[in-house]
């Protein structure tokens, strides 16, 4: 049976109703937006160091996540605890930075601990608030209100919304900036390397091909014994062919073969290269993202593509297995 809290709701109930605070904070946000947002995205923008971020406590951990996001879509970023930054660890801040504080309250003493210092390098300080009437909206450049109506906590103490609502805020800024630097996919992969997500974005078709003596290829007037031991000996199920200046002219394939012996073809050995093939492969340049070879395998059905250089000379082979074996199937 399904347990009851003190207001008589179940635990489900329950769930939904945090779940549906928590929404509400950060719907809130849309009317709280102003022009100290613009002002936050100008200055992060213009920044010729790095954003540091800090905050205490679970505020920290949000700034944490913050500065991760940052790092991670174009804006270089670190995270400075409070507790430490009064210890030492502020010499990471430079009048070339810009400095994301924190504070639901407004009031942390840790954190109010460092405006002087940051003040007096002048740099610019954005505050990420729950109070607007605080030490630090009044002693930042820039003020981003998060403030909340009351937390998801049935006491209205433990940080639920109120982090929810600075963790969307700090979306928002990370996405911003990323629309403003122009940062597109090829500029993320930098910064995603490992990964699926980074091969997709950085793997090409030349980093897994195969090349030179590994190319299975014969000639139109080869035998079709011949191109057996081509394929057998490249172990890829299929063999190029290509004409006496070396351009690809045709394909087989084992299923080429079968379907041949199928039809009756009780003469297949001693037939030609030339006969059997499949003409005009389907090819791929040397330049393309791997991924884009995973899509034309799959659209047309097939496990093997030639590789063109930007010449239009033949310059590999990409198999499905590679594909497999680089973690992108």
């Amino acid at each position: 049976m399904e347990q009851i809290n003190k207001a008589g709701q179940t635990v489900l109930d329950e769930a939904r109703e945090i779940i549906r605070l928590e929404a509400d904070a950060v719907r809130s946000l849309i009317d709280q937006l102003d022009d100290g947002f613009v002002r936050a995205v100008d200055l992060m923008y213009n920044c010729r160091g790095r954003v540091v971020v800090t905050g205490m406590g679970k505020s920290g951990l949000i700034g944490k996540k913050i500065a991760a996001t940052l790092a991670s879509t174009g804006t270089p970023s670190l995270f400075l605890h409070p507790a430490e930054g009064g210890h030492g660890d502020l010499g990471m801040v430079t009048r070339q930075d810009v400095v994301v504080a924190l504070s639901n309250s407004g009031e942390t003493e840790e954190l109010l601990g460092l405006l002087p210092v940051i003040k007096r390098l002048g740099t610019p300080l954005i505050g990420v608030v729950g109070r607007l009437a605080s030490t630090l909206a009044r002693m930042s450049d820039a003020v981003l209100n998060v403030t909340v109506e009351r937390e998801a906590c049935p006491l209205n103490l433990a940080p639920t919304c109120s982090t929810t609502a600075a963790l969307a805020m700090g979306d928002a800024l990370a996405v911003a900036l990323l629309n403003r630097r122009n940062f597109g996919p090829d500029d993320f992969a930098l910064c995603h390397p490992g990964g699926n997500l980074g091969k997709r974005l950085l793997l090409r078709v030349a980093d897994v091909m195969h090349a030179g003596e590994s190319i299975p290829l014969v000639r139109p007037w080869d035998s079709i014994r011949d191109a057996l031991f081509v394929m057998t000996d490249k172990r890829l199920g299929m063999t190029g062919v290509a004409d006496g200046s070396g351009a690809l002219v045709g394909v087989i394939t084992d299923g080429d073969l079968r379907r041949n012996l199928e039809q009756g073809n009780d003469q297949l050995l001693t037939r030609t290269a030339g006969e059997i093939m499949t003409p005009n492969p389907i090819v791929i340049s040397s330049t393309e993202l791997a991924v884009v070879g995973v899509r034309r395998m799959q659209k047309r059905k097939i496990t093997c593509l030639f590789v063109v250089n930007e010449a239009g000379e033949l310059a590999g082979v990409l198999h499905l297995h590679d594909l497999l074996e680089a973690g992108l199937l």
